[in-house]
């Protein structure tokens, strides 16, 4: 029982329903992406993420420098009936849509910064 409670607890909060959200339609976030797509600072992303891996809910991986985010598999029915509903059921409200459209835009932006070739010094 103190799993489920952990579990619920850990999705009282709007900042982590839209962090999972986000991941529910994304493979893998970096904490720069939550940032930009929630508008929110790397301190309170960091916090938030942390939190819903402590719950067991987000699994993570290091790439370079960079820690990336994704739902972890579910523990039990419970656990895989809110991922269902997040995903399925949150695509009405209009600030899920908001960050979406912000998270795409960012990618994108982001994408092509790193496709930039690096100038030549000398």
């Amino acid at each position: 029982m103190k799993k489920i409670n952990h579990l619920f607890k850990a999705l009282a909060d709007e900042t982590r329903l839209r962090i999972l959200n986000l991941l529910s339609k994304k493979a893998a976030l970096c904490v720069c992406d939550v940032m930009q797509a929630l508008n929110i600072t790397q301190s309170k992303a960091s916090r938030h993420l942390i939190y819903l891996k402590n719950a067991g809910i987000l699994d993570d991986f290091r790439e370079g420098v960079w820690m990336h985010y994704l739902l972890s598999d579910p523990k039990n029915r419970i656990h895989q009936y809110q991922l269902d509903c997040i995903r399925d059921c949150f695509n009405e409200l209009e600030i899920m849509k908001g960050d979406l459209k912000r998270l795409d835009y960012w990618l994108e932006e982001k994408k092509k910064k790193q496709s930039l070739p690096i100038p030549q010094t000398g």
